[in-house]
Order: structure tokens, then C-alpha cells, then sequence
């Protein structure tokens, strides 16, 4: 009969198994106790590595465009006032001023997409 443990090591009942697999995966035979062999850092290593979640991460140019509100709405400045100026009329460049809260269904995406510890 065969037992498994977390690592997915199987550990056998019968001693003649046990005694193959223990040399095989590094322990003393006159001991039983076992050295650390490479199955069991790695195995170790990847249990250490994948409890832990993945950051969240904020996207650099996101902080740079916008700012969330303490009602957690979004601000960001007007688009089209980089270049062109000529062309375009006094009215648009005046009210094109400064910066803006977003319409909620793209705030929710900006902050759902690129500031996920916005809020």
C-alpha cells in the first residue's frame, strides 16, 4: 500500500520499498534520518513560493494620468490640448482646461484595470 504526502512523494509500507526509496532520495541507510537532497529543497521552495498571492500592481503611467477623489471618482486632464492649437477654436482650448471627473463607466475601468489599490 502506498501513501502520498503533500509534495506528491509517495511513501511505501513495505520496508523494502522504503529502503530503495530512501536511497534514492538521499537518506542514510543506517539512520533513516535525511539528508537534504535536491527533491526536498525544491519541494519546499515551491511550497514558500506559491502560498503567496501576486502583488498588485499600480501601472506607472496610470499614476501619472490620473487622480482618485476622496468619493472615489476619477480626474483626469482634457485630451486633444497637446499640439494643433492653431486649428482649433478658442472655445474648445478654454473649456479643455485644467482637469475633469470621468464618466463612471470609464473611471471604473481605469481603476479596475490600472489602479487596483485605488480604492
Amino acid at each position: 500500500m502506498a501513501v502520498s504526502n503533500a509534495c506528491g512523494q509517495v511513501s511505501s509500507l513495505d520496508p523494502q520499498i522504503n529502503n530503495k526509496r530512501s536511497r534514492a532520495f538521499g537518506e542514510d541507510r543506517k539512520t533513516g534520518l535525511s539528508q537534504k537532497g535536491f527533491f526536498d529543497e525544491a519541494c519546499e521552495e515551491l511550497s514558500e513560493r506559491s502560498s503567496k498571492m501576486p502583488k498588485m500592481k499600480t501601472k506607472s503611467s496610470a499614476k501619472k494620468r490620473f487622480k482618485i477623489t476622496a468619493t472615489g471618482k476619477v480626474k483626469a486632464a482634457a485630451a486633444g490640448k497637446r499640439h494643433g492649437m492653431i486649428k482649433r477654436t478658442n472655445k474648445f482650448i478654454r473649456d479643455a482646461r485644467g482637469t475633469m471627473v470621468l464618466a463612471e463607466p470609464d473611471g471604473r475601468k481605469v481603476v479596475k484595470n490600472y489602479l487596483p489599490n485605488g480604492l
